[in-house]
């Protein structure tokens, strides 16, 4: 007898859900701490496995998986091809799941990303301790159980980084890991003892000298914390902080590479636009035209700022600065422009912008010393799979006990233009804020739900942001109705 349609089609879904479940189980257990922004706590207490044996497994896991996931992108190009996976949301996923293993192949075997560029693997080891500080998504105890060990295996994987980076190293990204390492002594030294102070948990860290980083910090003990913890906190603090100084050293040590070497080449890049953007273009024609696209933009600023500036760039910005909010009104304008976007934009029925409220607050002051050193986002995307009440943006801190040059730089950086355009309409607002809620409760896509994550040095899926971007007349939208109220 010959098969029901039906049922076919159901174990055909039931298949590609399968397959799916297998590609992700596999993401985040390679992605550990891609996984903890995520909102997939099962790898909390892990690092990745950068090492050459390591990437050579998983290339060969992601052939597997990327030939389990099938292969049609030849029969979906074109319109037919996008209309077919825009109707099925299992389809879509696995030609998604296979650009995805696509891209990360082509990465590993470029030997251009973790073989040369160190503040991917600083980035990663400092992140992995601080994704469980930024967000209250579990009880402090269990997040300080899992900083133990995250701590404990920094010293493994910055020595895999020296064992891997062999080549020349590209002036800029060194001197980036090596604000990274400074900055993660700071945060061994001060930052978490004043995080455990500020989550009202406090713990006694003792530990040597180490090349400039002191162990010690003098805390009250509180009893939600066990003596165990307590030991293996203080450990992995010590061991952290010998592993980054004597990561410092090294960089400060390793030969600088000619400026060819931020190019990742004209082969590997190709890929990565095919499929990490899904763009056949030749990267070539697209420079050429964003070349004249930028030079119609000059000409129109420049006959933007004749009429009121004398074609004085210069002088625009001048004039932005010095409009600012005061000390006294520095948070209040955040929440104030935003209810004003908010209100134009769904007057004017540009989109339905759902409740998810937000709020701007400053930096927490455990963090305030190494922010401006990290990859340290003031809106970092939720994670899809936490749970939110008010969702929290951080902001520079300015207030009155600062000193005043410090206040006047501080607030015309922070300038209105600048909390308009950055922070409310494009971040905190009607595009990363209004996006991430449809991706996380709306999308039919699981890997839309989830590309855009923003992880430790880098988004979470190379191809996020092409997923996660909202439209261009969107976005334009909501800055004619900035510009007009």
């Amino acid at each position: 007898m010959g098969q029901h349609p039906a049922g076919t089609g159901a174990r055909r879904l039931s298949h590609a859900s399968a397959v799916l479940d297998a590609f992700f189980a596999h993401f985040y257990a390679r992605n550990p701490v891609t996984a903890t922004f995520t909102g997939i706590h099962d790898y909390d207490t892990r690092l990745p496995d950068w090492s050459r044996e390591a990437r050579t497994a998983e290339i060969e896991e992601l052939v597997a998986l990327r030939m389990s996931l099938g292969s049609g992108e030849a029969e979906l190009s074109g319109v037919a091809g996008a209309t077919a996976l825009a109707a099925n949301p299992a389809l879509l996923d696995a030609y998604l799941a296979q650009a995805n293993c696509d891209v990360r192949v082509a990465e590993f075997e470029s030997e251009f990303f973790r073989d040369l560029n160190p503040a991917l693997w600083t980035g990663e080891a400092i992140f992995g301790a601080a994704s469980l500080m930024i967000r209250d998504f579990a009880p402090v105890q269990e997040r300080v159980a899992a900083l133990c060990s995250r701590l404990a295996a920094v010293a493994g994987f910055l020595a895999t980084m020296r064992a891997t980076i062999v080549a020349p190293i590209p002036a800029l990204w060194r001197a980036r890991a090596e604000r990274e390492c400074a900055a993660a002594l700071t945060m061994l030294s001060e930052g978490i003892p004043a995080w455990l102070m500020q989550s009202d948990v406090a713990v006694n860290i003792t530990g040597d000298v180490i090349d400039g980083f002191s162990g010690q910090a003098s805390l009250t003990t509180y009893s939600m914390i066990d003596a165990d913890t307590r030991s293996r906190l203080s450990a992995a603090c010590v061991a952290a902080a010998s592993a980054f100084t004597e990561s410092l050293a090294w960089l400060r040590n390793t030969a600088v590479a000619d400026s060819t070497r931020y190019s990742c080449g004209e082969r590997l890049f190709t890929q990565l636009l095919a499929r990490g953007h899904f763009c056949e273009e030749a990267p070539r024609v697209l420079l050429a035209r964003a070349a004249l696209q930028f030079d119609a933009a000059t000409e129109s600023l420049a006959q933007a700022t004749a009429k009121s500036f004398d074609g004085s760039w210069p002088a625009v910005q001048a004039a932005l600065a010095a409009d600012h909010p005061t000390v006294n009104d520095y948070y209040e304008s955040f929440a104030k422009r935003w209810r004003e976007i908010y209100d134009g934009v769904t007057e004017a029925g540009v989109l339905n912008w759902p409740t998810w409220p937000i709020q701007y607050v400053p930096i927490p002051a455990w963090a305030r010393d190494i922010q401006p050193s990290l990859y340290w986002l003031f809106y970092r995307s939720p994670a899809p799979f936490d749970r939110y009440t008010i969702y929290d943006y951080v902001v520079t801190p300015i207030d009155d006990t600062m000193p005043r040059d410090d206040q006047k730089r501080r607030l015309t950086a922070w300038n209105h233009s600048t909390i308009t355009l950055n922070h409310v309409v494009h971040h905190g607002g009607a595009g990363h804020h209004v996006q991430n809620w449809n991706a996380i409760h709306k999308s039919s896509s699981r890997i839309g739900t989830v590309a855009a994550v923003d992880a430790a040095s880098r988004i979470g899926m190379f191809l996020g942001g092409t997923l996660a971007a909202p439209p261009a007349p969107l976005c334009r939208c909501a800055l004619r109705t900035a510009f007009t109220r």
